[in-house]
């Protein structure tokens, strides 16, 4: 990471001007935004024989605000070499123009004696600066970066598997004024007071039975926090009994949770809370409390659940979890969901899951989905292999005509 810096005075008053004097500085910052990404290739001596040119690429990753990814030749990226070289390089998948960037690509030695072969940017001087990439498609890397007869007898090749690792360092830059002051500001704790008046049950009026448990909570916080409660509190239509409110269709935990999220704004440790480490469990707490946050209109309750079940996508789960954002309209935990089961290594065991019968019963036109993400998946799979029209991704075709490839 590197910074320059720039310090400018004003020019001193003559002395037949005031005596009094100012000056003003600022800072430039150059520095790098790093970013790293593992790409294992899995049955390198079947990939070995698609033809020159034809290459398998790496899902994309993102750094710095831009995507990358990484592909492989298998057989080389250039004709004159007849197949006698792999190459390997880091392409720009999103739009850019001009994007500065440092690099680092590695072939891991799997031996464990940590040989492993790297050619990098970071830590050196570089006499023209960082690489410039000027438009979505340009490529950085070698057309010879290992002799395949030397590669195929090497530990860079372990149960015919290769492990790739690439780092990106996007550079940026930006300038920095005079501070004016250096007061610490704390971080808001509006949360913790609200929190604290929820377990002290001080000036409770209100009280909800779930599960023959009762809650005490303030009606005014509920009504603040949620236009559902809001309505059910002090609406035209609101409930005769405000005394106590039975909750139906709900677990106790779940509706304490909701309650802790409402006053806190922010959810309890999930584990503490369940009595249990189990993961599984977690998710169906998750799962639950994502459905009773759609039902008081919780949205940023409803998008931490639906990042908590996005990161705990498994075999067991993920159908009910499919079944549950397509019902709540969680559009991008169901992409989530649809991509992790269509995979070809997954989607056999998710269809002999409980969740699965239920997913076929409650929501049938998610299969119709789901089937065209296996479809997707099957038809990306024959691109990145590089069976279609033969692109040079560094910006040309075949016939050298300009173009931008679509990277998936």
């Amino acid at each position: 990471m590197g910074t320059i810096s720039f310090h400018r005075e004003l020019p001193k008053p003559s002395t037949s001007s005031s005596p009094t004097s100012s000056s003003t500085s600022s800072t430039s910052r150059t520095e790098t935004v790093n970013g790293s990404h593992q790409f294992k290739i899995k049955g390198y001596s079947l990939a070995k024989g698609m033809g020159v040119g034809k290459y398998i690429a790496s899902d994309t990753f993102m750094v710095g605000g831009y995507e990358w990814a990484i592909y492989f030749y298998p057989d080389g990226k250039s004709a004159e070499d007849n197949a006698s070289y792999v190459s390997l390089f880091i392409a720009l998948a999103s739009e850019g123009t001009d994007v500065r960037a440092l690099f680092e690509l590695t072939l891991l030695d799997q031996s464990g004696k940590g040989h492993h072969k790297v050619h990098s940017h970071f830590g050196r001087m570089l006499e023209s600066g960082p690489y410039t990439l000027k438009y979505r498609g340009s490529m950085w890397g070698y057309k010879r970066f290992f002799k395949r007869t030397l590669l195929e007898t090497s530990d860079y090749l372990k149960d015919d598997c290769l492990s790739i690792s690439c780092c990106v360092g996007v550079v940026k830059s930006h300038t920095e004024g005079p501070k004016i002051y250096s007061i610490l500001v704390p971080p808001s704790d509006l949360g913790h007071h609200f929190g604290r008046l929820l377990e002290s049950g001080k000036g409770a009026d209100v009280k909800f039975e779930v599960e023959g448990e009762i809650f005490d909570a303030h009606k005014l916080v509920l009504a603040a926090r949620s236009p559902v409660f809001r309505a059910q509190l002090f609406g035209p239509l609101k409930d005769r009994n405000t005394q106590c409110i039975r909750v139906e269709d709900m677990e106790a935990p779940v509706f304490k949770t909701l309650l802790h999220f409402i006053y806190w704004d922010a959810l309890p440790d999930m584990e503490e809370l369940v009595g249990s480490t189990s993961k599984c469990f977690s998710t169906h707490v998750a799962q639950h409390l994502l459905a009773a946050a759609d039902r008081y209109a919780l949205e940023r309750l409803r998008l931490l659940c639906e990042a908590k079940l996005c990161e705990g996508v498994a075999i067991n789960t993920v159908a009910t979890t499919l079944a549950l954002a397509e019902q709540h309209n969680c559009l991008h935990l169901k992409a989530v969901c649809l991509k992790f089961i269509a995979l070809p290594e997954n989607l056999k065991a998710v269809m002999q899951t409980d969740g699965f019968d239920y997913l076929k019963e409650s929501c049938p036109g998610v299969l119709t989905e789901l089937l065209q993400y296996v479809a997707r998946i099957g038809e990306h799979s024959v691109i990145a292999c590089g069976y279609g029209k033969e692109t040079s991704l560094d910006g040309c075709d075949v016939n050298d005509r300009r173009v931008k490839p679509r990277l998936q």
